[in-house]
């Protein structure tokens, strides 16, 4: 298995590394846009990139990726693209989390290799929402399989935004299984709630983990079509709403409900204590953190 998937395993992360950099291209136009008029006058936004390492004991090569954030733009206030391709031998408490979710064989082999592409995006004006999406490879010895997702936050919803944002993924589901759209809309319905909180991080979208139909190159095109499907999905809902007039009473909301995303990222998401208990760089990890937030 392990010859096998050594092919598979370039193309995913080279794939990863194709969309990081459509999406960072997309981004950066957004950014540069004027805001009131068709000549597209340029901004200063853009991202800002760096190299990122796993820690492993004894110096030996954990993998690692890259980072770009742009702060402080007119259209995101805070908005991060990671891609890595880490890999080594999960610690005691990983091969427990993973034992635990049904992936065989972690006490014989712990060898691991994971990459994946994770985006959070934090908007400047309230009116426009908020969005999360990742896609992701796992292999060990034993097992492979692909995860990943698409949802809406936003602090002030419009109806036919949500709905449009739905309307992109499920078309993207639909077109390879009939069955993925309902079936992950209820997970991330699931998986983004704060039960804590009692309520939902947001208006969902989709959700999946752990796919493994035993054909990887459906499952990986799949994944592709998720990936594809971001921009199609987000991009028209920025352009709607970037514009629209905004106070304090709006800037409030904003704060407010980023403190409800702040406390799911660090409480209940995979990722996030993933990244941290195999020693990934923390920065990148909790690069999904808003750079304001408020509780009341």
């Amino acid at each position: 298995m392990h010859d096998d998937f050594e092919d598979r395993k370039l193309r995913v992360s080279a794939w990863l590394r194709e969309l990081r950099d459509d999406i960072v291209e997309s981004f950066e136009t957004l950014e540069r846009r004027h805001e009131t008029g068709p000549l597209a006058e340029l901004s200063a936004g853009r991202f800002e990139v760096s190299e990122t390492r796993r820690a492993a004991a004894g110096g030996v090569d954990a993998g690692g990726g890259l980072m770009s954030v742009m702060r402080g733009g007119r259209v995101f206030e805070k908005v991060g693209v990671n891609v890595s391709t880490v890999y080594g031998e999960l610690g005691q408490k990983a091969q427990a989390a993973m034992a635990a979710r049904g992936v065989p064989g972690m006490q014989r082999d712990p060898r691991f290799w994971a990459s994946g592409i994770s985006l959070v995006a934090h908007m400047q004006n309230p009116h426009v929402p908020a969005v999360h999406m990742n896609t992701r490879m796992f292999w060990t010895p034993a097992a492979w399989w692909f995860g990943g997702g698409s949802d809406l936050n936003p602090c002030i919803e419009f109806a036919d935004d949500t709905a449009e944002f739905h309307a992109v993924l499920a078309a993207a589901c639909t077109a390879h299984d009939p069955d993925y759209y309902p079936r992950f809309k209820a997970w991330a319905d699931e998986y983004f709630f704060v039960s804590h909180r009692g309520r939902a991080r947001g208006v969902g979208g989709i959700f999946f983990d752990d796919l493994n139909t035993g054909d990887w190159e459906a499952d990986f095109a799949f994944t592709k079509a998720v990936g594809r499907a971001f921009l199609p999905a987000f991009v028209p809902l920025v352009d709607r709403r970037r514009t629209l007039p905004w106070g304090e009473p709006e800037r409030e909301t904003q704060l407010v409900h980023r403190g409800l995303y702040a406390e799911y990222n660090l409480v209940y998401d995979r990722g996030t204590r993933f990244g941290l208990e195999t020693g990934h760089d923390a920065n990148a990890v909790l690069m999904s953190l808003p750079p304001l937030a408020k509780w009341v």
